[in-house]
């Protein structure tokens, strides 16, 4: 048996802009998807899942997914998680060329699904390490993420970016812009993070904003300075030695990277990707003091991201109706990482 993690991740600026190809900045965090793979001696599969936000499923299928668990959870997230699951089955026996491999894979994961901390990402990311390492073909990490990339984009109908398979795979913060992938130095960020327990569907929001996109040329003109802030944010995280900005105090240039968050949240708000709730922890973090605040991921639900060195943005949101879990996001410079 072969058992490999990936982390999370959280966007400081870009997501869905990045599907255009705008830059994007994810950072890595240090909550993981963990898969165990063993080999069978037949084609099955049989996938084991505990947790990732739903009741817990087990299914075994000979090379499909079209058998789905009856868990109380929407069908389009145990659809896209089983299907991301295949995708990478079929990426390991791609990789190995080993079409008839059989796998059992147990599935845990301290992410929750659909939420924005990249869950689908860290799982495919994992689940290909793992398999592939099992059948005796390891490969090294760009190619994890260049195979998780081209997993997601099949279950997500080719509207995937490359941003948070790679940013899983290498860890770290990374910047992506189309197929140009890229480890960045980052400051160790601040970063809190506010949940309010629900989950987008990513599929139906990047749907939303390419509709938008295709009838409003200003919606074009949003996705395109979403890509403006991306930029600028970079010379504060990472300034070129001779740029201005290297002279800048590093806790003055993450005040301003907060600022910037800002602007983003509020372009994501006006392409309609955000919520109710995803809006009162921003506005919660906000007042309490944080340099910045967004949402992170598909949006309709799940999380956002602030920036607070202090207590207060974290106990502020642990008081915010419809906020059901905040905690400090570490940030983690490990990607995928074979356990045993």
């Amino acid at each position: 048996m072969t058992v490999s993690s990936a982390p999370g991740k959280v966007y400081i600026f870009g997501e869905h802009a990045v599907v255009y190809g705008e830059p994007a900045i994810p950072c890595a965090i240090e909550r993981r998807a963990t898969v165990s793979v063993e080999a069978r001696d037949d084609d099955h599969v049989r996938v084991s899942a505990s947790d990732l936000s739903l009741d817990g499923f087990t299914v075994e299928y000979a090379g499909s997914t079209d058998d789905r668990p009856d868990v109380d959870v929407p069908a389009s997230l145990v659809e896209a998680a089983m299907g991301y699951i295949d995708a990478a089955v079929e990426q390991a026996r791609d990789a190995a060329d080993r079409p008839d491999a059989g796998f059992d894979i147990t599935v845990e994961s301290e992410i929750p699904l659909g939420a924005g901390l990249g869950s689908s990402a860290a799982v495919t990311v994992a689940g290909i390490d793992a398999a592939t390492r099992e059948l005796g073909q390891p490969l090294p990490p760009e190619e994890v993420a260049d195979r998780a990339y081209r997993a997601e984009a099949e279950v997500q109908n080719g509207q995937a970016s490359r941003a948070d398979t790679f940013c899983s795979a290498v860890g770290g913060a990374v910047r992506v812009e189309g197929d140009d992938c890229r480890s960045i130095e980052a400051p160790d960020l601040p970063i809190v993070i506010g949940f309010d327990g629900g989950a987008g569907d990513t599929g139906e929001l990047v749907a939303g904003v390419r509709a938008l996109k295709e009838q409003y040329s200003f919606a074009d003109d949003t996705l395109a300075t979403i890509g403006d802030i991306v930029r600028t944010g970079e010379r504060l995280l990472d300034p070129d030695p001779d740029d201005p900005e290297a002279e800048i105090p590093v806790e003055d240039r993450i005040a301003e990277v907060g600022q910037l968050m800002n602007f983003n949240h509020g372009l994501l708000e006006s392409l309609g990707v955000s919520s109710r709730s995803l809006d009162s922890m921003v506005w919660a973090a906000r007042e309490a003091g944080a340099h910045g605040a967004k949402l992170t991921g598909a949006g309709g639900g799940g999380c956002i991201a602030a920036l607070d060195p202090t207590p207060e943005t974290l106990t502020a949101l642990r008081f915010t109706p419809g906020c059901e879990e905040a905690f400090r996001a570490e940030l983690t410079t490990d990607g995928v990482r074979r356990l045993e």
